[in-house]
């Protein structure tokens, strides 16, 4: 008979951490964690596969937007350039009737001036008459040129006619929930 022979102090303490027979583990647990980690693992990498993917379409798809859009911003700005040469905004201004101005005065501001203020070059009385004016400078030139008009009467119904001054602007509709 073979028999063990007794362990003292640390070996038996050691000895009490393995197991005592000779048991062997099953195999079918640790063989379906290792195909679940491998399954799984590879169904990871396909989604992720796919993201980048999926990503990567996107991004050219941006691009793509991206560089159009700078395309018409350049030539949106071309046209701005073009638009604001100091040629194009004097022909502009002469298409308007608008003429180079005189001599600029300045007023400080204890109230005096400085400068000799004169009237814009090139313009005639004759030509002056020709320009077409907004609706408030022919108003205040009409009333400068005939100041003994009469006031405005008010019609049979009582109400009394339109003055001369702009018209009162519109409300804004507002939406709800703002």
């Amino acid at each position: 008979m073979s028999r063990k022979p007794e362990l003292k102090g640390r070996a038996a303490r050691l000895a009490r951490l393995f197991p005592a027979g000779p048991r062997q583990a099953a195999r079918t647990p640790f063989v379906l964690l290792v195909v679940l980690l491998l399954g799984g693992g590879l169904i990871g990498l396909l989604v992720l596969n796919s993201a980048l993917s999926e990503g990567s379409f996107r991004m050219g798809d941006l691009q793509r937007d991206t560089k159009n859009l700078t395309d018409e911003e350049q030539a949106l700005q071309r046209d701005i350039d073009s638009y604001s040469a100091p040629d194009a905004l004097r022909r502009r201004a002469g298409e308007l009737g608008m003429v180079p101005g005189g001599d600029p005065a300045f007023l400080d501001p204890d109230g005096t001036v400085k400068g000799v203020p004169s009237p814009a070059a090139g313009q005639s009385a004759q030509g002056a008459a020709d320009v077409v004016r907004p609706p408030e400078a022919m108003t205040l030139s009409q009333t400068i040129a005939s100041p003994a008009a009469s006031p405005p009467t008010a019609p049979p119904g009582g109400t009394p006619a339109p003055s001369a001054s702009p018209a009162p602007t519109a409300a804004l509709p507002t939406t709800p929930g703002r």
